[in-house]
């Protein structure tokens, strides 16, 4: 492989990466997760303080 066709896997593979991450937060949020990267997130009543989330946080 020439040093382009490999800087342009290495792009891709960022790009897929960031967009999966990306699809993932919005889906998160689009169903109602209060704290997407708390484990506790699905259940969190916007009162816990099992992490350091911030999900008691109203503004959020």
């Amino acid at each position: 492989m020439g040093p382009i066709l490999s800087t342009v896997v290495a792009v891709i593979i960022v790009v897929a990466i960031v967009g999966g991450a990306l699809a993932y937060i919005i889906h998160a949020k689009k169903s109602g997760k209060k704290c997407i990267g708390c484990p506790d997130g699905n259940t969190c009543s916007g009162k816990c303080d099992k992490c350091n989330c911030g999900c008691q946080d109203k503004n959020k």
